[in-house]
């Protein structure tokens, strides 16, 4: 790799990162390609990006970036990258099914909004609710008390005809 094609991925890895919210550094030894197929498809369908690059090109981009010091020691091995925006809790939701399944596919560590999480961190990044899950229970609460509400409105009315209706029948005999 020359020195252009080299400048040209170290901007393609600082667009990536700078555009995304979350970024997790990925351990893919031991993974087949039919494996890492799979997991790409999984990402895709979240709209996470997956990329492979040199470790080395990784750092540089990061060091020009700066706030990614957290990394360093991590690049090493096999590193995939997951750049992800507002989903930035599916990544590790990929990452740990495919973790328990074959015990080989494992987070290295994560950037959440500035925010670093070390690989032991996977288990609770996982059991966090997603966005569509939080706005779902949101929408839910908000729905109930209406329903509530409306089931309240609709037992005064029924009772109401049902008064009315024996206070004619009462008349009527």
């Amino acid at each position: 790799m020359n020195k252009n094609e080299k400048n040209e991925m170290i901007g393609k890895i600082k667009t990536l990162t700078e555009e995304s919210k979350g970024i997790y550094l990925i351990n893919y030894e031991g993974l087949n390609v039919e494996d890492i197929s799979l997991l790409r498809r999984e990402f895709l369908k979240e709209g996470i990006t997956y990329k492979v690059f040199k470790n080395s090109l990784l750092k540089r981009a990061f060091d020009e970036i700066g706030g990614y010091e957290d990394f360093n020691p991590l690049l090493v091995g096999m590193t995939g990258v997951a750049f992800t925006d507002e989903n930035y809790i599916a990544p590790a939701k990929i990452i740990e099914k495919y973790f328990k399944k074959n015990d080989k596919f494992s987070m290295k560590g994560s950037f959440i909004e500035s925010q670093f999480y070390g690989a032991d961190k996977l288990g609770v990044l996982a059991s966090m609710p997603t966005k569509e899950e939080v706005i779902s229970s949101i929408l839910g609460s908000i729905t109930n008390p209406a329903s509530g509400i409306v089931g309240a409105i609709n037992a005064v009315a029924r009772d109401l005809v049902g008064v009315i209706d024996a206070i004619s029948k009462k008349e009527a005999a």
